[in-house]
């Protein structure tokens, strides 16, 4: 009984994150059309766009090999089983014992690879322009990452999610500056990563700027849906790991009544509102910054997260 109500669970949670990331790309999208003074497209709009992509016919260009009709697939999959892995109501899930956070990086980066290989694949000049453009993004944004990795396990002693998360959720942790820093690192490389203002536009289609738009300009029908729709589980796996990680509050337990997984999960989305009513305000508030000036950015988060290990490591030896 004990295994079917895990199953159920972790179902639960799969569901939840797939339904919850195209509102949440709405939600953003809204409260920057509001901020703008504008009515901006629907709440459910992201709903509706990705349904219309689904019934529309795919169409591949004539020098297209297998790999760029299966990496939607792909990129999709690995996606969603990230996100998947990340605690948003409960923690200590069926398949918690997998979510270790440096395999959801190594998982993410599959499927960067491939995303950049597809933009290759069609030989079109946009697409390796963009995946160019997204391998050098990824060449600064993995170390960071790693480095934001190791300053929290340092401090949490594992880099599994749950117990990461329950660390970070309990009275030990108290306030540490390097907490701090690798909140600031991970909120640079989020942005990033998802190819948000300022480092990308996802709303524009000028060659000069585009990044992940322009690997993804030759596939159409449900291959578009299923990168479009990847696109939304991956913002919503850095939303919901910040908010796993510096600001468990509401997360359940392993064995936990129906009405504290209710609470944990009105927890989980009003945390996500919250996070995606700040990415609307912070991109508003900001300009796009020129393609070269990247490096600087990320730079600065992996300067970030490497001060945050070693004040990490100064702080032990006291």
């Amino acid at each position: 009984m004990a295994v079917i109500t895990d199953f159920a669970q972790q179902s639960a949670q799969m569901l939840l994150v797939l339904l919850m990331a195209p509102l949440l790309t709405g939600f953003v999208r809204k409260v920057k059309a509001r901020l703008l003074s504008r009515q901006g497209p629907p709440l459910l709009q992201p709903y509706r766009d990705l349904i219309r992509l689904l019934r529309k016919d795919v169409v591949l260009a004539n020098n297209a090999s297998w790999l760029f009709r299966v990496i939607p697939y792909l990129v999709f999959a690995a996606t969603w089983v990230a996100v998947s892995l990340v605690p948003t109501f409960r923690s200590g899930l069926l398949f918690s014992w997998t979510a270790d956070l440096i395999a959801i990086i190594a998982v993410l980066g599959s499927a960067r690879f491939f995303l950049a290989l597809a933009g290759m694949d069609a030989g079109t000049s946009f697409g390796g322009i963009g995946s160019s453009r997204e391998v050098m993004i990824a060449s600064l944004a993995e170390p960071a990452m790693l480095m934001i990795v190791f300053a929290i396990a340092l401090i949490a002693g594992s880099t599994q999610l749950s117990t990461m998360s329950a660390f970070m959720n309990s009275a030990d942790v108290g306030l540490r500056v390097s907490l701090g820093l690798a909140l600031i690192a991970l909120i640079i490389v989020a942005v990033a990563e998802n190819a948000r203002i300022p480092v990308d536009n996802p709303a524009t289609h000028l060659e000069l700027t585009m990044v992940h738009e322009a690997m993804v300009l030759e596939y159409s029908g449900r291959h578009l849906a299923l990168i479009e729709l990847a696109a939304s589980l991956k913002l919503l796996l850095y939303v919901s790991l910040i908010a796993c990680l510096f600001a468990p509050w509401g997360i359940s337990p392993a064995i936990a009544a129906p009405t504290l997984l209710l609470v944990g999960a009105a927890a989980y989305i009003g945390k996500i509102a919250a996070l995606g009513f700040l990415l609307a305000v912070f991109e508003t508030s900001i300009a796009k910054m020129r393609v070269f000036r990247v490096p600087e950015f990320l730079g600065a988060a992996l300067m970030l997260a490497l001060l945050a290990t070693l004040l990490r490591f100064v702080s032990r030896s006291f």
